[in-house]
Parts: C-alpha cells; sequence; structure tokens
C-alpha cells in the first residue's frame, strides 16, 4: 500500500484568483515568520509581534474565504520557509518583520491591481494599508528612515 502525499493546488490561471493566491501564499510565509520574529525580539515590542501574527493569521482566513467562495483551491502553507536574512538578534527580527510586511504590500498591491470585484479591491486595499502600517511601525523600531514609503507595494 502507498501512501497519498498531499498536492498543492494549482495557480489559478485568472489574474484575479491568481494574485489572491499569491497573497495567500504570502501570508502563510509572514505567519511562519513571525515565529522566528517572536523568538528574538524584546519584551517591548512583544504587543506588536502578537497584533501581527493576530492580523495576518486573520487577513488569510478572510482570503481564503474569497477564493473558496469561487470554488477555487487556496494554496498550502509549506512546512517551512527559507528567510531572506539571517535573524540572530531583536534588530534582525525587526528587519525581518519590515522585509515581510514590504512583501505583503507588494503581494496585496497586485491584488489590487488585478481586482476585477469591489469586493476584492476593497480587501486588496484594506490588506495594503495594513501591510504599510506595520511595516512603518516595524521601520520605527528598526530606526531608519524614511518611516514608510509613497506607494507602498510598488518601485515607484
Amino acid at each position: 500500500m502507498t501512501s497519498a502525499e498531499p498536492t498543492t493546488p494549482t495557480r489559478p490561471t485568472d489574474s484575479a484568483d491568481g494574485a489572491l493566491y499569491d497573497a495567500i501564499a504570502t501570508e502563510h510565509a509572514a505567519i511562519y515568520g513571525y515565529g522566528l520574529v517572536s523568538a528574538h525580539s524584546t519584551p517591548e515590542v512583544n504587543w506588536l509581534v502578537s497584533a501581527s501574527i493576530a492580523e495576518h493569521r486573520e487577513r488569510r482566513e478572510a482570503a481564503i474565504a474569497l477564493l473558496e467562495q469561487r470554488e477555487v483551491a487556496p494554496p498550502l502553507p509549506a512546512a517551512g520557509y527559507q528567510v531572506p536574512m539571517p535573524v540572530d538578534d531583536p534588530k534582525e527580527a525587526a528587519k525581518l518583520a519590515v522585509r515581510m510586511e514590504e512583501d505583503g504590500a507588494t503581494a496585496w498591491r497586485a491584488v489590487v491591481e488585478q481586482a476585477t470585484s469591489t469586493e476584492d479591491r476593497t480587501f486588496g486595499l484594506t490588506a495594503l494599508t495594513q501591510s504599510a502600517v506595520a511595516a512603518a511601525r516595524w521601520t520605527q523600531i528598526v530606526g531608519t528612515d524614511p518611516v514608510t514609503v509613497a506607494f507602498p507595494g510598488g518601485t515607484e
């Protein structure tokens, strides 16, 4: 007898559904990454770590529900993720949080750009705004300027 391995759903070919699928995958990665941030952060920022994880989980679940309403299978979370930088101290943890929030802003901006419904556009804009605010909060903790950018999620 062989065991069945779980398979990852295929990315939708529809651009709006595909952007939402990608944003959900980004949310999965952020939730994982915040585990590392939590492990290396100082007690003074525990409130922000907790708030960030909760926000990402809520947003992920709501986005999954949007795809499932269309009978589109959402992406599954990976067993693990490779982080883009080493995280060994509180400053590196905050830098990872900034990077994850910036990646989130990029993914949610794509949802806004590809949206074909008001519901998706509104959801994406709210998520983009939340990611930009969180990135600004973490950037303050890192201590770099500017704290935010004019057009989050883009290269302008």
